[in-house]
């Protein structure tokens, strides 16, 4: 039987790379003021558009918050944002930046959905690809969505953010990524909208902005020297596009996910998976929430049968869910845990 053997991979579809002499106004506009309360927040800084605020400097995005009386406030900076010039459902989005440290800053690289306008927050969801408080060793991936109420779900990975690093996420219908420097630290599981995660199949623009206080890094305490500095270097969108490579005389490249046994389960159970071609191969164990539980594989297997044992460890009884991806290949199945 012919089939074709497909390589997935990533094509640039959209990108400011920050070369030209002012802020490209194709791409973004500014929110001005201080929102409603404090843009949801209790931030403290009035957003301008002002080159004070932000401007392209040596080929960089530069956002910068002073400390000043401007407009009944203290602080100023700059929030942009794509809404309504450039928006993207599922990709690669990924930011090169280098951020400020000091107790009161919070910069971030983040997307809303395009539908804020009709739903509201949390209703059109939120991804938040990187953000950053006070001195805090780490950075913050995670998505707010509405389900009969805010819910929030993310990770963290500790980096030095006074240095240049890559932060992105890859987003699927499956699933939502975070990586700092190519490295994944987080996941969510989001197929078929489970758990009210329906808000992540919808366009979403993308905002940078470097906030000054507010509820999550408190105020200034005056051992910050102000101003800082949010520099990006570039942000860039991928979207997965799909090449034939060859032509083979081959069976159909189909895999197999067998039902877990014993299920329910407790401790242990079996999972058993059939693929009929070499290939790169990926089984993973999901909580009800979409969390990754473990990764059972993740290397390139040769064809023919597999069984694999999951032992849950320090699991609660309930209901989790295992993927099993071979190339373009996808399988989930519900498994039970009783104890």
């Amino acid at each position: 039987t012919n089939f074709t053997i497909q390589a997935q991979t990533w094509k640039l579809i959209w990108s400011d790379e920050f070369d030209g002499p002012t802020i490209n106004s194709s791409f973004w506009t500014f929110e001005i003021g201080t929102g409603t309360n404090g843009w949801g927040n209790n931030e403290l800084q009035y957003y301008t558009s002002r080159t004070e605020n932000a401007k392209i400097e040596n080929g960089m995005l530069v956002i910068t918050a002073h400390q000043e009386p401007y407009s009944g406030r203290n602080y100023t900076s700059a929030r942009m944002k794509t809404q309504g010039k450039k928006s993207f459902k599922y990709g690669k989005i990924e930011a090169k930046m280098k951020l400020p440290v000091g107790k009161g800053s919070w910069p971030a690289f983040w997307m809303l959905g395009d539908n804020i306008t009709f739903v509201g927050w949390p209703k059109c969801g939120e991804i938040d690809i990187m953000e950053h408080v006070n001195n805090d060793p780490a950075v913050y991936g995670t998505i707010h969505y509405d389900n009969n109420g805010h819910v929030s779900r993310g990770g963290n990975k500790n980096v030095d953010v006074t240095d240049f690093h890559l932060y992105s996420i890859e987003w699927d219908a499956n699933t939502i990524k975070w990586f700092v420097d190519g490295v994944q630290y987080y996941s969510v599981f989001i197929v078929n909208g489970i758990n009210s995660t329906e808000e992540f199949h919808n366009p979403f623009f993308i905002i940078l902005n470097l906030a000054i206080g507010g509820n999550w890094p408190g105020s200034p305490d005056g051992t910050m020297q102000f101003p800082i500095y949010m520099y990006v270097d570039y942000v860039r969108v991928y979207e997965l596009t799909t090449n034939i490579e060859k032509i083979k005389n081959e069976i159909p490249n189909e895999i197999k996910l067998e039902q877990n046994f014993p299920n329910p389960f407790n401790p242990t159970t079996n999972i058993k998976f059939s693929i009929p071609n070499d290939a790169l191969t990926k089984l993973t164990i999901y909580d009800l929430l979409g969390n990754e539980v473990e990764v059972l594989v993740n290397n390139f297997l040769t064809a023919g049968n597999y069984n694999y044992n999951f032992n849950t460890k320090d699991l609660t009884s309930g209901i989790y869910f295992y993927k099993l991806q071979v190339g373009n290949y996808v399988q989930t199945k519900k498994m039970i845990l009783l104890k």
